[in-house]
This record gives C-alpha cells, structure tokens and sequence, in this order.
C-alpha cells in the first residue's frame, strides 16, 4: 500500500493538472483574504478567519473532484486496474492507498494557508488577538470535510471510465451532501418537526459545529462514517467488476 501512496503523489505532482488545482486553491483564497473589498481581512477590521474557512470548502468542492476523479478512471481506461490486482494488494488496501494519496495532496494545498493564520497574528491589536483554538478547530474540521469529499471523488472514480463524468459526479454529490439538506429542513413541511434532524444529516451542519473550536465526538463520527461509506461503496463496485 505504502509504494501506492507514493505512486499516486508522485503521479499528481508530474501533471500540470496537480500544479493547477493547488495553486487555484492558494491564489483565490489569497485574492479573496486580501484583495476583496468584501471578504478582506484588512477591510473587515477583527482578527479572524472566517471568511477563509467559509470559502475553502466551496472551493474544496471542486478542487477534490479534480484531483480523486483520474484515480479509478485513469486505471480503467489504461487497462493498468487489472495490472494493479496481479500485485500483492489486497482491494482495501488499493483503496486505501489511493484515499490516503488524495487526503495528502489536500494537506499539502491547506498547508500554505498558515501564512494567513500568521500573518494576522502579527497585525492584529494587540499582537496575537485571535483565536487560535476556533483556527486549529476550523483547520481540523476542513480536513474531516476533505476527507469526506475525497471518499466520494473516489467513490465516484471507480464507476466510470471518463474523468469528466467522474469529476461532475462527485462534485453534484459533495454539494448535495453539503447543502441540499439545509435547504431541504426550511420547507414549510419539515419546519418546527424535523428541520433539525434533516441539517443533521448534512456536512455543512458538522463542519460549522467543528469550525466553532470545540471538537465534538458526534461531529467526528458523522465525518468518519461518511469517508467509510463512500470507501465501502467503491470496495464492493471492485468486487462486483471481478465478477
């Protein structure tokens, strides 16, 4: 599993497409923080990140897709799956490999992003005045949200072999899961019975909870069991192809 891992990151940062999705990452981010009249950290006028944690899973949304959505569907349409299962690899553990590649590669793309949380901590009055715990928590919750979105971007990989299709897929479901609950608990019908059950079901519910700094075990086991459906969905669409 582990020369997998490898081969996937190291697959990712030899195409142009892996330089693109990450830097698009940092770039808006930055334009956004810095540059928007709106969002801007300097216009807005507290220490805080808000605007850059409210904007990251939008474009997390997309940016995941893009990378997860070549992982199965590059395999397939090469012929290199079957190579992949005449190795001593177990389905789980090819799975696993290529879902811990895509997680890093998103560790990765977050991990420049500190300079925002830094470079506040410097301006702010006085010096320091942030909350470093509601960042930490906030940082957390974005990379449970991507790990997540990376279980349904593979998920979505392994049931085509056209990368588009893959991506469009797996980008429709990561929104739906992200905000079509809430929208679905306002209807006059679920409102005040259960609208509160329905934003449960949501992601945006728990990555809002998470964001907030406080770590709270349902929020962490809602995270953990959507990553483990969607990777279970995409073992059993492995097996079913053996068939």
């Amino acid at each position: 599993m582990k020369a997998l891992f490898f081969r996937e990151i190291s697959s990712f940062f030899s195409s142009m497409i892996g330089f693109l999705a990450m830097g698009f990452f940092i770039l808006i981010t930055g334009l956004v923080l810095w540059f928007f009249p709106e969002y801007s950290i300097l216009q807005y006028g507290y220490a805080t990140l808000d605007s850059f944690f409210g904007l990251a899973p939008i474009l997390l949304l997309f940016i995941i897709p893009a990378i997860t959505m070549r992982l199965f569907s590059e395999e397939k349409q090469m012929g290199t799956l079957e190579w992949l299962y005449t190795k001593p690899l177990t389905d789980l553990e090819i799975i696993l490999g290529k879902f811990f590649a895509s997680l890093f590669i998103i560790a990765v793309a977050l991990l420049p992003t500190l300079i925002y949380y830094f470079s506040i901590y410097q301006l702010g009055y006085p010096k320091g005045n942030i909350d470093t715990g509601g960042v930490l928590g906030s940082y957390f919750g974005l990379f449970m949200l991507s790990s997540a979105f990376c279980a349904i971007g593979i998920y979505c990989s392994s049931l085509t072999t056209n990368q588009i299709v893959a991506f469009i897929l797996s980008a429709v479901i990561c929104a739906v899961l992200f905000w079509g609950f809430d929208l679905v608990s306002v209807f006059p019908i679920f409102e005040g019975k259960i609208d509160h059950f329905l934003k449960n079901l949501g992601i945006g519910f728990h990555y809002e909870s998470i964001s907030r700094g406080v770590l709270d075990t349902r929020d962490l086991i809602y995270f953990l069991s959507i990553s483990y459906f969607f990777l279970y969905l995409t073992h059993f669409q492995l097996e079913k192809r053996k068939l």
